[in-house]
């Protein structure tokens, strides 16, 4: 499969009066054309700030790109200007955010911002956007499209709002749709309904996917790999069913049990990972989960593991990682 993005050796860190943030640790990792990918952890794991710094949005300062490459179509996205950035934010790269309301604009219409990246992108006139915008809202289910351009988001449901946003993400075809969080600030019914759809549109169009959550039971159905962050750092790499059937990281095997099952016959309680998140002003000279891992021991807290092959297409970074293998028996259907 061609790769459509390379991320190699990405650093973000943030400088702060509190001190020197290390949010992103030296990532890397690759998205094929039409590919599907999920980059999942905790809050503060750096999933976002790793995906805003190819998009060249971080707000600087206090935030800084201080090292790595995002070479997508052959370009270094962390090299280009403003206005190279803002030539493909939008046309070959989108984002969907987690909050529509703080998203789209409450005195414009919704036709006035879905036209503007047309018109701007495209070349199109005003009646040439309007129709493409109202194509655009009939594709991700907004009933009577062409009578709603003229209405505010407020008279919009939640749901309808963040359909609306991908709408605008994907006006203008890009290679790429970012994902962060959209179904956040949704309810179950109606986040089951967006990914669904984001599901069906990647079928239709043939676009790659990054998807960002906390939720690694949203991305089963959805993804076909899996990018687990912790700390600013990648801890493992895997194809979605060989993650979800055999976790080779201690961080990631907690994610999964922490999950809830439907089929659980016993009123059990839910798992969770003991301790806090590391403070990232820290520099990690070990592992950055060894504090709260069960598995650790001495080499643990005395020096951080690389990410090492652990099969195929796959790695993990845990000096344990074959104990791992070995003694659990962990799986999860997808």
């Amino acid at each position: 499969m061609p790769k459509l993005l390379e991320v190699n050796g990405l650093v973000t860190k943030f400088y702060t009066e509190a001190g020197v943030v290390n949010a992103v640790n030296g990532i890397s990792y690759s998205l094929g054309e039409g590919e599907s990918m999920a980059i999942v952890g905790e809050s503060g794991s750096g999933k976002s700030v790793s995906v805003l710094s190819i998009m060249g949005l971080i707000p600087t300062p206090p935030g800084r790109v201080d090292a790595g490459e995002a070479n997508f179509n052959g370009r270094n996205m962390l090299a280009l200007s403003t206005n190279e950035l803002r030539d493909i934010r939008g046309r070959e790269m989108a984002m969907v955010f987690q909050d529509p309301m703080t998203s789209l604009n409450p005195v414009l219409t919704v036709g006035r911002q879905l036209t503007e990246a047309l018109k701007l992108h495209l070349g199109m006139d005003t009646n040439q956007a309007n129709q493409r915008a109202a194509e655009m809202l009939d594709l991700v289910g907004i009933p009577n499209a062409e009578d709603r351009l003229s209405d505010y988001p407020h008279q919009f449901s939640g749901g309808q709002r963040q359909r609306i946003m991908i709408a605008m993400a994907l006006s203008c075809n890009p290679s790429v749709l970012i994902a962060d969080e959209p179904t956040t600030a949704l309810d179950v019914t109606i986040q089951a309904q967006i990914v669904e759809l984001v599901k069906q549109l990647q079928e239709k169009l043939g676009m790659a996917i990054i998807w960002i959550t906390h939720d690694l039971a949203l991305v089963a159905g959805l993804v076909e790999k899996v990018v687990v962050m912790y700390a600013g750092y990648i801890v493992e790499q895997a194809p979605v069913h060989d993650l979800y059937k055999k976790p080779l990281h201690p961080y990631t095997l907690g994610l999964l049990h922490s999950m809830p099952k439907l089929d659980e016959k016993d009123q059990t309680r839910l798992a969770s990972i003991a301790g806090l998140p590391p403070d990232l002003r820290q520099t990690f000279n070990h592992c950055p989960f060894a504090p709260r891992c069960p598995y650790v021991i001495d080499k643990c807290r005395e020096e951080n593991p690389p990410l090492m092959p652990t099969g195929p297409n796959r790695t993990s970074a845990c000096w344990r990682w074959e104990h791992i293998r070995e003694e659990t028996g962990f799986g999860v259907n997808v």
